[in-house]
């Protein structure tokens, strides 16, 4: 199950589980969409995979399957990719 991070590794946004600004790769590293698009051209920059619209985990779900709450935050390689 996706852990759903709770925002952008890259500039910190806040990215709630509904969000629809959401990226992410394969391993699930998370960035915003304007990181995501811009800085890095759609590319992972910790694994160079494609970054993609992240699911939104429909609301009645959450309860039980919740979100994570652990913050990821390494702006060094967004700032390598820019």
């Amino acid at each position: 199950m996706l852990e759903l991070r709770p925002n952008c590794e890259c500039c910190d946004k806040d990215l709630p589980p509904d969000s629809t600004e959401a990226r992410i790769c394969s391993f699930e590293c998370t960035f915003c969409a304007t990181c995501a698009d811009g800085v890095l051209g759609g590319k992972c920059p910790n694994c160079s995979g494609e970054l993609l619209v992240r699911p939104r985990r429909p609301a009645d779900k959450l309860a039980n399957n919740p979100p994570s709450s652990e913050r990821v935050h390494h702006p060094t390689p967004c700032r390598r990719a820019a």
